[in-house]
């Protein structure tokens, strides 16, 4: 700990450069607005190095991701509305608060006594900023998967929820037939409709199994994108190209390569 403090020192006096009057034309042109999309992308590539369980590139993608929070910090400086400083001792009395079975006089918590604790401190904070009803305070900006796990995990909370996961695939078989009745002609806004209805329910169903539908779904893309780009490379080397091969030939192929994956796993 004792290099940390000269080292964020250094990390603050850089970030302050860049947005001088002589510092870098593209970061002094920056706004919220325009850094917000690269805050959202270097959290989810820090999310990436972890699922890899890459520690070099953890490291990297955290200070990528330290240095969004450093660069809102100083547009806000210079806007006169708050500074890295305040937002250090704003997180740090959260978290105190927070705790106080660790900083304070309360008894000793298991997690699930912690977890319950939690929300009821987070309930009472909403409340002081006069954020009122049981989906309050649930950022709209959110990837859509994580938010309705979000929203859903809330309404489950005073007991509006499926009893089991058999129940939600029970809900998950009619929104399909659902769905299929309205494909014959169906305009897309009811198209639109029944498919957010099913990935409700499954991100419900995910819910219930104790999974994270973003953590699944970004696995089920990493799995796809691995067997098709080994689908791929078994055509090429035989000389074949997507564009002139069946589906019939590159389901076989599919096949193929998920029969190897189960044998070297």
């Amino acid at each position: 700990m004792d290099d940390a403090a000269p080292a964020l020192s250094r990390l603050l006096s850089i970030m302050a450069r860049l947005r001088a009057p002589d510092g870098c034309p593209w970061d002094r042109e920056q706004s919220f607005d325009t850094i917000a999309p690269y805050t959202i992308e270097e959290a989810y590539e820090v999310a990436d190095a972890i699922a890899r369980g890459d520690m070099p590139a953890l490291q990297d993608e955290l200070g990528d991701l330290l240095f969004q929070v450093v660069y809102h910090a100083q547009m806000a400086q210079e806007a006169g509305a708050f500074d890295f400083a305040a937002v250090a001792r704003t997180i740090s009395d959260k978290m105190i608060r927070r705790h106080p079975h660790v900083f304070g006089a309360a008894d000793a918590r298991d997690t699930a006594q912690q977890n319950a604790a939690w929300e009821v401190q987070k309930q009472a904070e909403r409340a002081a900023r006069a954020e009122t009803g049981t989906l309050a305070g649930i950022p709209p900006a959110l990837p859509a998967l994580t938010r309705a796990n979000k929203l859903a995990r809330r309404a489950a909370r005073v007991g509006f929820d499926w009893p089991d996961p058999d129940a939600v695939l029970d809900k998950l078989v009619e929104e399909v037939a659902e769905l299929r009745a309205e494909l014959p002609g169906a305009a897309p806004e009811r198209m639109a409709d029944e498919l957010g209805d099913m990935l409700f329910v499954m991100v419900n169903l995910a819910r219930k199994l104790d999974l994270d539908p973003e953590a699944c779904l970004r696995a089920a893309n990493a799995k796809f994108e691995r067997r098709f780009n080994a689908m791929e490379a078994r055509l090429t080397a035989e000389g074949q190209s997507l564009p002139d091969v069946g589906l019939d030939e590159m389901e076989a192929t599919w096949q193929r390569v998920k029969a190897a994956e189960r044998k070297d796993s």
